[in-house]
């Protein structure tokens, strides 16, 4: 004996369209009207693309073989990819510093009042919303040219960010530490100290290793518009064209990063490893 059309068997996913499909299918119908505006009011075009590969593969063989310009223009590269790696690092290192307290006072089961917690919040999200370009060419204005600017804008980007993800990190934490702790007398205070940060200070640390390699790469692109480092050197290669000198720079910021992502990720696996025995 046969079994029973699909249809009679599963009448619920043959029936009318109910408001949750309907909610579905029109998401679906509006991303895909999106995404064809975007196509045709960006002026998409496969041609073009096509016609610019040639182009970019003459551009490629003008950078090669790069050029490290021994002597005084490579050492001046290795300053200014040391300079980028300086921004990076004190950008991110402050960015931490001022976000540690913002987190305990962004998350719910540590801050100190509804009205602190939400001002926090508010403040995360109002520092993170702002790109770190667009702080970059603020504090330019401000300060100058030069790579305090950069610092500058890193550290603003940044406490958003830190501020959200170590508020995040601190409302997982397990509730068993802090009424253990509640039990034997302890404050509020004690209760933060000894029962949620030894928890939650490896996946800051972590987070904090993970935030200098990604901020090594976005020093270089806000050093293009004047803020420090090797960014300068870059933005001046491509002006002039230089090619060569251009390949062997972004060959050193490639090797720099990768090694600063090798060992932030050995940093990494050791802080996490520790934190669980």
């Amino acid at each position: 004996m046969s079994s029973p059309p699909l249809r009679q068997r599963y009448p619920e996913h043959f029936g009318s369209l109910n408001p949750l499909r309907l909610r579905l299918l029109a998401l679906a119908l509006g991303m895909a009207g999106l995404f064809v505006f975007g196509l045709v009011q960006l002026d998409f075009s496969l041609q073009r693309i096509i016609n610019g590969m040639s182009r970019l593969g003459d551009i490629v063989v003008l950078m090669l073989p790069p050029d490290p310009g021994w002597g005084p223009t490579f050492l001046a590269y290795l300053v200014a990819m040391g300079e980028t790696v300086a921004i990076a690092f004190l950008g991110t290192l402050v960015a931490a510093l001022l976000a540690f307290p913002l987190g305990f006072l962004a998350a719910r089961n540590t801050s100190v009042h509804t009205f602190v917690l939400l001002f926090a919040r508010r403040s995360c999200d109002t520092l993170r919303s702002i790109d770190m370009l667009v702080w970059a060419l603020i504090w330019i204005n401000v300060v100058g040219l030069g790579p305090f600017a950069g610092v500058l804008a890193i550290i603003c980007a940044d406490i958003g960010s830190f501020g959200k993800l170590f508020s995040e990190a601190i409302e997982t934490a397990d509730r068993k530490a802090v009424e253990g702790i509640m039990s034997t007398g302890g404050n509020r205070l004690q209760q933060i100290r000894f029962g949620i940060l030894p928890q939650v200070l490896p996946v800051m640390l972590s987070q904090v290793l993970y935030f200098f390699e990604s901020n090594t790469r976005s020093a270089t692109i806000i050093g293009i518009i004047g803020a420090g480092g090797i960014g300068l050197i870059l933005s001046e290669q491509i002006r002039t064209m230089e090619f060569q000198p251009l390949a062997f720079v972004i060959i050193l910021v490639l090797l720099t990063v990768m090694l600063i992502d090798l060992l932030s990720a050995k940093l990494r696996h050791a802080i996490i490893g520790q934190a669980t025995h």
